[in-house]
């Protein structure tokens, strides 16, 4: 249904991460784009927070396939740190945001006024997903820490989104991280994948994942959820890395017949040198394969 009248809606989330690392993932521009989408198909280019009484805020939020964008704006009445964020949006509806620590766990509340124009439940499920993406990124904020890698190749963004996906040409440009390299699976969304290679061992290892997101010619987005270690599924590989959680996307802007090809990738920092070395060579051989 509808609401005529102003109605309150209340969304909230318990999240495993002192209150101190909550609000600065909450509240620090930095990481605003990282959570701040309800769906792996829209995004967050950009945002401004002035955090203070009287200060604005502006995120700009769009659809990954170009489709729609707007821009989710407003001004602080009140600001009290790792306590409550209050704020008006330039629409004039009214928003609290309460956290409340819970010895190492952050419990965040937000009570919004409802719009007129969509019904409540999709209001609710909407803000509801935000924050539940919010919880999953400040869990695991700790644990990981993003890269990010971009290429300009001289080719369409449907030659560059093909050939980065083709069985074949995919073995040729991640070679560069494991000469095996070969997946098992397909890259439609919701569908498992696996990212396998055969070390000098003999055994199979690798990534047990996810395809959150594909919109073809746009994004890719994968979560990966554990560790393939002797050809078996596992949460923690024999060295101690544990990757479930773990994200990576591949963000496709083309312009002039040309692609701008931007890899975020979350890594731990075990790890942290071996990909900052590693990503820039393989986008070089990807650029090669494509420009051919």
């Amino acid at each position: 249904m509808k609401t005529d009248e102003k109605s309150n809606i209340t969304v909230e989330a318990k999240i495993n991460a002192p209150i101190d690392r909550v609000w600065q993932l909450w509240t620090d521009p930095k990481h605003i784009v990282h959570w701040n989408n309800a769906t792996d198909d829209w995004y967050t280019p950009n945002a401004k927070n002035n955090l203070k009484p009287g200060g604005k805020f502006l995120i700009r939020m769009e659809a990954r396939d170009g489709s729609y964008g707007f821009d989710f704006s407003g001004s602080y009445d009140t600001v009290e740190k790792n306590k409550q964020i209050g704020y008006t949006m330039d629409d004039g509806r009214k928003v609290n945001i309460i956290f409340k620590s819970e010895q190492n766990w952050t419990k965040v509340t937000e009570v919004f006024e409802a719009e007129k124009t969509n019904p409540v439940e999709a209001q609710h499920d909407g803000w509801q997903s935000i924050l539940n993406n919010f919880k999953t990124y400040s869990e695991n904020a700790g644990r990981f820490e993003m890269l990010k890698f971009e290429t300009r190749i001289n080719a369409p963004a449907k030659k560059v989104y093909r050939t980065m996906i083709d069985e074949q040409k995919y073995k040729e440009w991640t070679s560069v991280f494991e000469p095996t390299s070969h997946f098992v699976g397909n890259w439609e969304k919701g569908s498992k994948m696996l990212f396998l290679g055969t070390g000098k061992d003999g055994k199979i290892g690798g990534m047990s994942s996810k395809i959150r997101e594909n919109i073809p010619d746009k994004f890719i987005r994968i979560e990966h959820l554990g560790m393939i270690a002797d050809g078996k599924e596992v949460q923690t590989s024999p060295d101690g890395s544990n990757w479930a959680g773990a994200l990576e996307s591949y963000s496709l802007t083309e312009k002039n017949g040309t692609t701008l090809l931007t890899v975020e990738t979350d890594t731990d920092r075990k790890n942290m040198s071996y990909f900052q070395e590693h990503w820039p060579i393989a986008l070089r051989k990807l650029k090669e394969i494509c420009e051919r």
